[in-house]
């Protein structure tokens, strides 16, 4: 076949032959996965054939190994199955002919790419697993550092079918025997329209996101770079990396990903199972800590107190007071004494205990430092021993009914809606905040049990009084119910309890469908954070000091990968942040890589951005933006209805699209534009600035800008993210 010169097409009958092989090559490994299919299929009859006895009574040991192989065996077939499964859609994406300019067709060898290896009966491999060290050319090779590679190819697939290929070349000229075809896969992949959710870019990584994919697990990989430079994607990619390389270790201790919003976890949650792993736990900022779901955001005066790190002197003073509506004073008659223990004493026992331990696990060290109190109360003349009177007061019924009120266990939310009260809340937050700030937090509190719902700047201020109080420790009776404590009488506890030191089962477990606000709010239970073997960070520059401190919590042994650009962030004091991340990384191993090329936004787009952001962020990264449109974004001023003027601006993008399209509007004009969701077939969305992080539409529909500014933690950083949204159209709208 005659060489086909580059950087002119290649004869339409060439494309077609190459594709045609390709094909071929294609069909062999969908045979070879309906195969694998099959035996995975076979693995799972044998399992389930092992568990199955036809005695009745007790089981002997031989057939609890065979149940226990029934599922070891069912479980790592339906792992298999469901991985081939996954991997079914563009399994095959990637061709190395590997070689010298001078070497022949039968001297090159061809090397194909995909989703996850395949071997063929005499276990010679079809496909490469992507991640592994026999792959790595696929993403490295440049015509300057080829590694031996003459020609990389693209397979573009539609389920097993080929439909097209783009091939790059490694050599100054092609061999005789070699067609380049296509103008370079990249810039097909940029060109393609943009859906709901992300897509991998497996077969498109470049040398230099690949080196921050295959980099040391160890320590702190930071990766950093402005909008549109694939940060993000790369991050995921490095996550399966890290799976396949070391999968022991990352399966058995965890990899938590952690993204600013519900939407954006939405947006990337099919991109690991589309890489052949389903075994991360993505979480939002909202979401990170167990027991907790939370979307609703503060008003950014709010959000900075409850982030900033000052809070936490707010809420070791909400944990020293004793737990709402508990009794002032001890009085019970212990054998043959009438004790009294007043308030001054009780606060002190109380201060004494958390000076060493957790509120909900001290129950038992309150009770005791309780009796060592009566006793001094009673010893001038007893004539008790203390022996006898500490273990009188062990057994008392009256000291259950005390205890049950004035040691309860405390839900870790439960502290903060006592700053509902504003002047509660002026008397905790005093020398701590100011009173404009102290009645906005009580604002923020009355506005969370109006709706139900705590606000994502609340999860990191319940981990930390998590931390402080520790868990909600379970009752011991097995058939013992869940009260509300409002609604229980305290005596009627004591004899529930049988006298014994059971802990007090706490409201928030009250109803399992809370039927108010506050129910909603106490729903479910505070779980302790799980720690991971490693923690992905993205929009880390988002993080707030608090957040860090949560996120840190979850990852004391992690290493950690770390996404972000300063220039983006929505937390204002970025000293005191840095400062809180250094803490949770510990003097890890760092290293870094910076991503300097725009892959999503038009240049047109792009620039536009960059006029935007640079008088008031002069430092900001700007990468290159590497693709042109030709046309310009339309920024104009209403002169009628802001509905009327987005609807005409939304008629004019859809035309122009056909892809995903957002309306991006602040707060004051998100009610009105409601109805506009899922217009367009479904293709558009109505989005709030905010919620904008990380995710990417074909076109966007901007308004208000100076709005975006003004309500937003960020002020113009927040706005620099919202115009580097689209990748082929965007209009910016002023209203009049």
């Amino acid at each position: 076949m005659t060489a086909h010169r580059p950087g002119t097409a290649a004869p339409s009958a060439a494309v077609e032959h190459e594709v045609a092989v390709e094909q071929a090559h294609v069909d062999r490994v969908y045979a070879e996965l309906a195969k694998a299919a099959v035996r995975a299929g076979d693995v799972e009859a044998d399992g389930l054939a092992r568990g199955r006895t036809d005695r009745t009574g007790d089981v002997r040991d031989e057939e609890l190994t065979g149940l226990f192989e029934r599922d070891a065996l069912v479980f790592a077939a339906a792992k298999r199955r469901a991985s081939i499964d996954t991997q079914y859609e563009g399994l095959v994406f990637g061709r190395l002919d590997l070689g010298t300019e001078d070497s022949t067709a039968a001297e090159r060898e061809v090397r194909h790419v995909g989703r996850l290896g395949v071997r063929d009966d005499e276990y010679e491999p079809l496909v490469v697993d992507w991640r592994a060290p026999a792959a790595a050319a696929f993403y490295r090779a440049t015509p300057v550092d080829p590694m031996g590679v003459v020609r990389r190819r693209v397979l573009r697939c539609s389920g097993s079918t080929v439909v097209g290929v783009e091939d790059d070349l490694m050599v100054p000229e092609a061999p005789e025997d070699i067609v380049v075809v296509g103008d370079g896969a990249l810039m097909a992949a940029l060109t393609r329209t943009r859906g709901r959710r992300m897509r991998d870019i497996v077969a498109t990584i470049q040398s230099h996101q690949d080196e921050a994919i295959r980099a040391p697990s160890r320590g702190v990989t930071e990766i950093t770079g402005g909008p549109g430079t694939g940060k993000t994607v790369v991050a995921l990619h490095r996550a399966a990396y890290l799976l396949y390389n070391e999968r022991r270790r990352f399966e058995r201790g965890g990899i938590l990903v952690i993204g600013p919003s519900a939407a954006y976890t939405a947006y990337i949650e099919r991109v690991l199972p589309s890489l052949g792993e389903d075994s991360v736990a993505l979480r939002a900022l909202g979401d990170v800590v167990d027991g907790v779901t939370a979307v609703r955001p503060d008003s950014p005066e709010v959000a900075a107190i409850k982030g900033s790190l000052r809070v936490r002197r707010l809420l070791a003073r909400l944990v020293q007071d004793p737990p709402a509506g508990s009794p002032t004073t001890f009085r019970a008659f212990v054998a043959g004494h009438a004790v009294r223990v007043d308030h001054e004493q009780l606060l002190r026992v109380r201060r004494e205990v958390l000076r060493g331990a957790q509120h909900n696990l001290a129950t038992d060290a309150a009770r005791d430092a309780l009796a060592e109190a009566a006793w001094r109360s009673v010893r001038q003349g007893a004539r008790t021993e203390r022996a006898d009177f500490l273990d009188a007061f062990d057994g008392s019924r009256e000291v259950d009914d005390f205890m049950a009120s004035w040691w309860r266990q405390v839900d870790p939310r439960e502290p903060l809606l006592a700053l509902t009260d504003t002047e509660n809340a002026y008397a905790v937050c005093r020398g701590i905040l100011g009173h404009e700030e102290a009645a906005a937090l009580a604002g923020s509190y009355r506005d969370a049990l109006e709706t139900g719902e705590w606000s994502v700047a609340d999860a990191a201020v319940v981990d930390d009084l998590l931390a402080r109080l520790g868990p909600v420790q379970e009752v011991e009776r097995e058939d013992a119910g869940f009260y509300d404590i409002e609604e229980l009488d305290e005596r009627a506890w004591a004899r529930e309890s049988g006298g014994g030191r059971m802990a007090r089962p706490v409201e928030t477990r009250a109803v399992v469908t809370p039927a108010d606000a506050r129910e909603r709010l106490l729903a479910g239970r505070v779980e302790r954070g799980s720690g991971y073997a490693h923690v992905l960070v993205d929009e880390a520059q988002d993080l707030s000091p608090m957040q860090w401190r949560m996120v840190a919590r979850r990852g004391r042994s992690a290493s950690w990968t770390v996404v972000g650009d300063a220039a983006q962030a929505s937390w204002s004091d970025l000293d005191e942040a840095a400062a809180a991340r250094e803490d949770a990384f510990a003097g890890l191993e760092r290293r870094s890589f910076h991503m300097d090329t725009n892959y999503r936004n038009a240049r047109e787009i792009f620039d536009h951005a960059r006029g935007v952001i640079l008088p008031l962020v002069p430092d900001a990264d700007i990468p290159e933006a590497v693709r042109e449109t030709g046309v310009q974004p339309v920024d104009r001023v209403l002169d009628g209805s802001v509905v009327a003027g987005v609807r005409e601006a939304l008629s004019v993008v859809l035309d122009e699209v056909d892809g995903s399209v957002a309306v991006i509007t602040p707060r004051r004009w998100a009610d009105r534009l409601a109805d506009l969701d899922g217009a367009g077939d479904g293709r558009v969305q109505v989005v709030d600035p905010l919620s904008t992080k990380g995710l990417e539409w074909d076109a966007t529909v901007v308004l208000d800008p100076d709005g975006i500014a003004e309500e937003s933690p960020g002020g113009v950083r927040v706005l620099y993210v919202v115009l580097t949204r689209a990748a082929h159209r965007m209009h910016v709208l002023r209203p009049a």
